[in-house]
């Protein structure tokens, strides 16, 4: 793989993290998700009259990863609005590789090899990991012979934060399912379409009149104000989904798809970066170590 493609994937990861950043920084995650992929539609709608149109035998796959998507954009808000982002975007995207090796044996006869099941231990080894370093027990304030039992009392439950770190958990390796489903389905219908910008634009419409149809019927006042105050993020977030999934589909032109795919992993290290410098985040060394894991068992997945 050149320099020149390896900047360029490790670009389309770098902003890949970047619009997870904007919905997880938003004052309204699904709103937040809403407005981003709107921007990402009205881009496609633009550039659409200028691309072939996708084969008819493509519209079924299409049509199944639209619904697919209504349940990503609910559940990463979901996940984003119970817990911090160096937790979700790990267990989401490093999750996906996981759940297609796991998958691929009673659905396509598949046999995992050595270098798989290695890679699912790593894997499974940071979610476990990232859940134990993002939970503060309070065992530690009983082994305090210095702590009154009135302290002991007055202490802080760690109930309210390991039920939301529970919950963006749950959240987030459900929108791992999500991610495989339509990454499963968008791979067959993007082969049958002949015209694989343009399937994955229409995609972008599709979803976003969805998301925009269901919120305009449920939250219409919202949503306009919302949209007044944070139009940018919109452009910005929607031009950031495009262009990530432009550069690696082009990188996968012109390089192995498999040592693509494992530099894309690179997103979840770019994420926890972000999350730390930008949004604050604590990141402690044994959530650290815990994300490196996932992040290497991906990556080993997508080459073996």
């Amino acid at each position: 793989m050149s320099p020149t493609v390896v900047a360029i994937v490790l670009l389309a990861a770098f902003l890949h993290a970047g619009w997870n950043a904007l919905v997880k920084a938003g004052k309204d995650a699904f709103l937040t998700s809403v407005l981003v992929a709107s921007g990402a539609a009205l881009i496609s709608l633009a550039a659409l009259p200028f691309l072939p149109a996708p084969a008819l035998a493509s519209l079924p796959y299409v049509l199944a990863s639209t619904l697919i998507h209504f349940f990503y954009y609910g559940l990463l808000s979901a996940a984003y609005r119970h817990g911090d982002m160096s937790l979700a975007y790990p267990l989401m995207r490093g999750s996906a590789p996981l759940l297609v090796a796991i998958a691929s044996r009673p659905l396509l006869g598949e046999v995992l090899n050595p270098q798989q099941y290695l890679a699912i231990a790593c894997i499974c080894s940071g979610i476990f990991g990232l859940y134990l370093a993002t939970v503060q027990p309070v065992s530690a304030l009983g082994s305090d012979p210095n702590r009154t039992r009135t302290q002991l009392m007055e202490a802080p439950s760690a109930a309210g934060p390991a039920r939301s770190t529970g919950r963006a958990t749950l959240f987030a390796l459900l929108n791992a399912v999500a991610i495989t489903a339509y990454t499963l389905v968008d791979g067959i219908g993007a082969r049958k379409s002949g015209a694989p910008a343009a399937y994955t634009m229409y995609l972008f419409v599709l979803t976003a009149f969805g998301l925009l149809a269901w919120t305009l019927a449920r939250r219409p006042a919202a949503l306009r104000a919302y949209a007044r105050q944070h139009w940018r993020v919109a452009l910005l977030g929607g031009l950031g989904t495009l262009a990530s999934y432009g550069l690696a589909l082009w990188a996968m032109t012109v390089a192995p798809v498999a040592a693509v795919a494992a530099l894309r992993e690179t997103a979840i290290l770019f994420a926890a970066a972000i999350a730390a410098l930008f949004l604050r985040e604590k990141i402690g060394w044994r959530r650290a170590v815990a994300i490196g894991f996932i992040a290497g068992g991906a990556a080993l997945m997508r080459f073996a």
